[in-house]
């Protein structure tokens, strides 16, 4: 078959195909995927798609064994992830002083906090920060103490007042 008999049969057939998928999986766009699909895997095959004489069915076919590879493989992630979804049934929400803290991060500059992240979270060093940002030294150890000051005056708890002085 050659490029210009393919693009012929293209035009003539792909309506038709995936007027009939979509009457046997009931989805219009699956059937609009599978049937372009076993046309690419037939581009390939077009030599034998003539000798076969029957290129139609063998891309019918194709298009059908595809729609029903995907069901399946839709079907057993769903039941993948109903089986081990590993969610409980109740998630206990959020302690408080998480909130307050993200909250408090969110406010801060975003150097400030990338800075903060990579010395307390991912434990890196002043120097080891300064070359993974680009930033000096001395820039990074002026960020953790900015980055300090505005989380302790964020997080003062209101309700505490200092004690009077005796």
């Amino acid at each position: 078959m050659t490029v210009e008999e393919f693009e012929e049969f293209y035009a003539q057939a792909v309506a038709r195909l995936t007027g009939q998928l979509y009457v046997m999986t009931g989805d219009l766009q699956e059937a609009q995927d599978v049937v372009q699909e076993a046309f690419v895997k037939a581009w390939v095959r077009r030599g034998r798609l003539e000798r076969d004489g029957q290129p139609e069915a063998w891309i019918r076919t194709v298009a059908w064994r595809l729609a029903v590879s995907r069901w399946r493989f839709r079907r057993r992630s769903a039941d993948a992830w109903g089986r081990g979804s590993g969610v409980a049934d109740h998630v206990a929400p959020p302690d408080p002083d998480h909130v307050v803290l993200v909250d408090a991060l969110r406010e801060l500059p975003a150097q400030q906090r990338r800075t903060l992240t990579l010395h307390y979270l991912c434990d890196l060093t002043v120097e080891q920060i300064a070359g993974e940002t680009g930033l000096s030294a001395s820039t990074i150890k002026t960020h953790l103490v900015r980055g300090r000051v505005a989380l302790a005056h964020r997080l003062q708890d209101p309700r505490m007042e200092e004690a009077p002085d005796v």
